[in-house]
């Protein structure tokens, strides 16, 4: 069944840079993608800066005789960064590397079939952009297919079914074992913020909505006069990113400058929401980045958000509301969250600010 008001999150629908860029004939980007509103901030060429972005081992996290120093690591990442990677999380690498040659394959298949796929007006579901609310609005250099994973009920009928085997069934599983993921990881942060695990959960329980949003970005002729991913923090709890290829391009932002992140071999990049941000009262930090593109080689990723289920109160905990003697978010529904969050370009953290009280 669809959620209710679920029609109202839509984006206007734009061309395919994909198809744009296929036959090489550009060489001067179209004018509705030069973005000379960008972030001018210095990007930080400090090497030592990129290898400091926290490391969390999963084994030593759910390991009894080193998981208390590892718990302190989290605690760690998510205050100070608000991103981590994730190594050893149990996910078969011959498995990652079959999900990430399919998730290729999506890309590459021929424009009649992915008309199939295609967005909707009034929909997010399927091969699009997002975000996109106006006809003069700039536009990232990127082209996204975004699936609501989870529950299965709130999968759309009209795109879910229509994905070619394997690669339903490569996504199904890929989906199931993320979202054990991120359970493990609230579960972990609960303990490192000293709360109850059950306040946590009454937040991210098994009602968790996932949506998955897969992210091409094509080589670009002019790539600094154009942005892949705007600039922005993520509206969810938690996004758990895979890299599908070797092509660097995440950058986040650190004490005013923009770190490039370099992915460890199929290593998870794990980032804290705006929601985690709400729900922990301001303790655990949505950070701002962005995507980059190149000249030469395409760039891929593939990101799972997590979000609270429909009809969850979003607001920051009790317990943690008393320790600090205040709230520094409102309480909304789920719902309410989404429906201001789709009505809005991306831009910075200028949702979660709607939030403060």
């Amino acid at each position: 069944m669809e959620a209710k008001g679920s029609r109202q999150y839509s984006s206007i629908i734009v061309p395919s840079v994909q198809e744009m860029v296929k036959d090489k004939t550009i060489t001067t980007v179209p004018l509705r993608y030069v973005r000379s509103d960008l972030d001018k901030a210095e990007i930080a060429d400090d090497s030592v800066l990129r290898n400091e972005i926290p490391i969390i081992d999963m084994n030593r996290l759910c390991s009894s005789t080193s998981m208390d120093s590892e718990i302190d690591k989290l605690h760690f990442a998510c205050k100070e960064w608000g991103f981590f990677q994730l190594v050893n999380h149990g996910m078969d690498s011959g498995f990652l590397d079959k999900f990430k040659s399919e998730i290729q394959d999506l890309f590459n298949l021929p424009m009649e079939e992915k008309k199939k796929l295609w967005q909707q007006p009034g929909d997010l579901e399927g091969f699009g952009q997002a975000f996109v609310v106006s006809e003069e609005q700039k536009l990232d250099w990127a082209d996204l297919f975004l699936l609501t994973m989870q529950p299965v009920g709130l999968r759309k009928p009209h795109v879910f079914p229509k994905i070619p085997l394997p690669i339903r069934d490569t996504l199904e599983t890929y989906s199931d074992e993320v979202k054990s993921i991120a359970k493990i990881l609230f579960a972990k942060m609960a303990s490192a913020l000293k709360i109850k695990p059950e306040e946590m959960e009454s937040v991210f329980d098994d009602e968790l909505r996932q949506r998955l949003r897969v992210n091409y970005y094509p080589p670009c002729p002019q790539p600094d006069q154009v942005i892949g991913l705007t600039p922005h923090s993520d509206a969810t709890g938690l996004t758990i990113l895979l890299q599908v290829n070797e092509v660097e391009g995440l950058q986040i932002k650190k004490d005013g400058k923009w770190v490039s992140v370099k992915p460890l071999p199929n290593a998870f990049i794990v980032n804290v929401g705006d929601v985690l941000e709400i729900v922990t009262n301001g303790t655990y930090r949505s950070i701002e980045h962005r995507g980059v593109v190149n000249s030469e080689k395409e760039r891929l990723s593939v990101a799972l958000f997590h979000i609270a289920g429909l009809g969850k109160d979003i607001g920051p905990l009790r317990s943690l509301v008393e320790r600090q003697k205040a709230a520094f978010f409102r309480n909304v529904t789920t719902d309410e969250y989404l429906k201001g969050l789709f009505s809005r370009e991306l831009g910075g953290k200028s949702y979660l600010d709607v939030m403060r009280i």
